[in-house]
């Protein structure tokens, strides 16, 4: 998997419903600022759509004025 740019984080975590799905949550200094919305079919697919986040979020004006 790749690295994520600093001071990003994300944990993917499974979920109870859909069995057998995962989500994830992107941390940026240790403080919560997404998650995601939707189950995902595989821990891969979870990280993955977590770092096509963390890009959009790095974009200039991106982030809405969370901060």
């Amino acid at each position: 998997m790749s690295d994520v740019p600093h001071p990003y984080s994300i944990e993917v975590s499974p979920i109870a419903k859909p069995e057998g799905h995962f989500q994830w949550a992107i941390r940026r200094s240790g403080k919560l600022i997404e998650r995601s919305d939707r189950p995902h079919r595989s821990e891969a697919k979870a990280y993955e759509s977590a770092m096509e986040a963390i890009e959009r979020a790095m974009k200039p004006g991106a982030d809405g004025g969370r901060r």
